[in-house]
C-alpha cells in the first residue's frame, strides 16, 4: 500500500521492492498451500511467497526471484562461498557474514529497475515478514540496523505495522502489544519513524496520543489502517492521512504534488456501487484456505469489476463431489452438488496429487454436458482431457500418470525434462510462449487476435501428444501449442459457450484495471462483457 502511494507520485522514480522471508526454505516452491498459501510464479520462473504477487498487482511491476530474500537463500550463498574458500579460512558467523550477505543482496537488487524504466530507483520498499522477536528474523533485523547506519537516517524510513486489538465488552483499543513490539524493536537498534496500525474501527484520539507518548513516534506519523469496504480504499486512506508527506519528509525528498490516485478512487467507487453478483464455483483441493488460490480470486475480482459484477465465489472441496462422500459425508456431498448446480460458471484451478481428482472430473463433465462456462487452469486443463477421454472416447481407464502410473491409457504424462527425485525448481516454470494454431478460436480473439501469448507456467505433467489426434477428431480442439508445436497449451470445445483449458496460469499476470483476457472472456450468464 505504501508502494502504491509512492508510485503515484509522478516525479518519483519508484520502481522496486524486496520481500524478506525469514524461513529456511530457499523458495516457496515446496511449501504446502494449506500452510503458506499459494506459490506465486514470476516471469523468470521464481517460485515465491504470495506477497510478491500482491506487489506485482498493486504496483504493476514485473519482479524477479532476486526480489525475494529468504534465510535459505542467504545461508546457501554464504556456505557456497565458504566451500570455495572465499573467506580465506575465517570462522564464518552470523555477524558479519550472514548480515553482510543480506545487506549486499539488498543493495544490489534495490537499484535494478523492474518496470522498464532506466536508471536506479529513488525509493525501494523492503518488507520484512514475521514478528518482532522471532528467532528467524534476528539476522535480518541486525542487517537492517547496519544498513540504516551505513546509508544514513535521511535515506532510511522504518514503518512498523502493528495490530490494535479491541478487548472486552467495553470496546477499549489496546496499545500494549504495539508498545511492547516497539520497545523490543528499539532494543534491537531500530526505531520506527511511522506506525501503521491495523484496527477494526478508526483509532481514537486518545489511542493515538498514548501510542505517540509510549512509542516515541509523532502523532502525525501514526497511520490508521482500519477496516474498509474493499482493498482499493487503503491507498486513499493513507493519502488522506498524509502518509506520503511523512515518508518523503523522513527521506528528505521534496515533492509537493499530491499522489495521483484517480484509478484507485475509480475502482473503489465502482466496487462499492456494484449491485449485480455472479456465482462462481471454484472446485479445488485446497479450498480450506482461500489464500491457496489468492491470484485466482484476484483475477476473478478484476474481471468481474470490469463487467460491473460482484463475484460470489462458492468454494467446493472436490472430494465432496465424489461418490464416496455420498456415504461418508452425505450432507457435504449434497451441499457441494447443489452449489455446483447453482453456479454461473465452473473453475478448476491448479494443484498436485490425486486427492479430489474424481470430483474435479465430475465437475468438468457437468460443465461440459450442461453448457456451463468452464475454465480449467493447469491441472484443470488436464482434468478436462481425462474427462473427455473417458466420456467421449469411451476410455474408462484414461488417466494421468501422476494419479495412476500403470494406466493403460495415459492421456496426461510426466514431462521428460522433469525430475522424479527432486521437487524444488524442477518443473516447467516461468513465462513461456504459446502460439495460436487457429486464428478464429475464442482464446485468440480474447488476446486481441495475437499470434501468440506469453504466460507463466508451473507444471510437471502435460497432455500426451500421442492422443491429440483422437481427441481432436472427437471434437476437442487444441488451439494453442508451445513454440516446438509438440506441447499442448490451450484447448477449446467448439459449440460450447465457453469451455477452455490452459496449461499456464493466466491469473499471475492479471492486474486491477487490466484483467486477464481469459478471466474477462468467461461468458457470464448475466451480462457477457466480452464479445468474440
Amino acid at each position: 500500500m505504501f508502494g502504491a502511494i509512492l508510485k503515484s507520485l509522478l516525479h518519483l522514480n519508484f520502481d522496486n521492492c524486496l520481500v524478506a522471508d525469514p524461513y529456511l526454505n530457499t523458495d516457496a516452491g515446496t511449501m504446502s498451500p494449506f500452510e503458506h498459501g499459494e506459490v506465486f510464479v514470476l516471469d523468470d520462473g521464481g517460485e515465491v511467497d504470495l506477497d510478491l504477487g500482491n506487489y506485482e498487482r498493486f504496483l504493476d511491476l514485473t519482479l524477479t526471484r532476486d526480489n525475494n530474500i529468504t534465510t535459505g537463500k542467504i545461508y546457501q550463498s554464504v556456505l557456497e562461498k565458504e566451500r570455495r574458500g572465499d573467506y580465506l579460512g575465517k570462522t564464518v558467523q552470523v555477524v558479519p557474514h550472514i548480515t553482510d550477505a543480506i545487506k549486499n543482496w539488498i543493495e544490489a537488487v534495490a537499484v535494478i529497475p523492474v518496470d522498464g524504466k532506466e536508471g536506479p530507483a529513488d525509493v525501494c520498499v523492503i518488507e520484512l515478514g514475521g514478528t518482532v522477536g522471532d528467532i528467524e528474523s534476528m539476522p535480518f533485523i541486525e542487517a537492517l540496523r547496519q544498513l540504516s547506519f551505513s546509508v544514513g537516517q535521511d535515506n532510511f524510513c522504518l514503518v512498523h505495522v502493528s495490530l490494535i486489538p479491541v478487548l472486552g465488552v467495553v470496546g477499549e483499543q489496546k496499545t500494549k502489544p504495539t508498545q511492547h513490539s516497539v520497545r523490543e524493536l528499539r532494543a534491537l537498534g531500530l526505531t520506527p519513524h511511522l506506525l501503521a496500525c491495523r484496527s477494526a474501527q478508526p483509532l481514537l484520539g486518545s489511542t493515538k496520543e498514548k501510542l505517540s507518548q509510549f512509542c516515541h513516534v509523532p502523532a502525525g506519523n501514526i497511520l490508521n489502517i482500519h477496516d474498509v469496504p474493499n482493498i482499493w480504499h487503503v491507498p486513499l486512506l493513507l493519502r488522506n492521512q498524509n502518509a506520503h508527506h511523512s515518508i518523503l519528509k523522513q527521506l528528505n525528498l521534496d515533492l509537493a504534488i499530491p499522489p495521483a490516485l484517480e484509478d484507485w478512487t475509480r475502482m473503489a467507487e465502482t466496487f462499492d456501487n456494484l449491485t449485480k453478483s455472479v456465482r462462481i464455483a471454484l472446485v479445488g483441493k485446497y479450498v480450506g484456505l482461500s489464500d491457496s488460490y489468492l491470484s485466482v480470486v484476484k483475477a476473478l475480482l478484476h474481471a468481474c469489476i470490469a463487467c460491473s459484477l460482484k463475484p460470489s465465489i462458492d468454494w467446493i472441496a472436490a472430494s465432496d463431489l465424489e461418490e464416496d462422500s455420498a456415504k461418508l459425508t452425505p450432507e457435504a456431498h449434497t451441499a457441494a452438488w447443489e452449489t455446483l448446480r447453482n453456479a454461473a460458471c465452473v473453475l478448476v484451478p491448479g494443484g498436485f496429487g490425486d486427492r479430489g481428482v474424481r470430483g474435479m472430473i465430475l465437475a468438468a463433465k457437468y460443465a461440459r454436458e450442461n453448457h456451463v462456462p468452464y475454465l480449467g487452469i493447469c491441472l484443470g486443463m488436464q482434468i478436462s482431457v481425462i474427462e473427455f477421454s473417458r466420456s467421449v472416447l469411451d476410455l474408462e481407464s484414461a488417466n494421468s500418470t501422476e494419479f495412476d502410473d500403470q494406466t493403460p491409457n495415459p492421456v496426461v504424462i510426466f514431462m521428460p525434462e522433469g525430475s522424479r527425485t527432486h521437487m524444488g525448481s524442477t518443473m516447467r516454470l516461468g513465462s513461456r510462449r504459446t502460439l495460436f494454431q487457429m486464428p478464429d478460436c475464442i482464446t485468440s480473439k480474447l488476446y486481441h487476435n495475437s499470434e501468440y501469448v506469453d504466460e507463466r507456467h508451473r507444471h510437471r505433467y502435460e497432455v500426451n501428444p500421442e492422443v491429440i489426434g483422437n481427441l481432436e477428431e472427437a471434437g476437442l480442439k487444441f488451439v494453442g501449442k508451445d513454440d516446438s508445436g509438440k506441447r499442448m497449451e490451450i484447448l477449446e470445445l467448439p459449440g460450447h459457450p465457453f469451455y477452455v483449458g490452459v496449461q499456464f496460469h493466466p491469473e499471475f499476470k492479471s492486474r486491477p484495471g487490466r484483467p486477464s483476457a481469459l478471466f474477462l472472456g468467461i461468458k457470464w450468464p448475466t451480462e457477457p462483457c466480452a464479445s468474440y
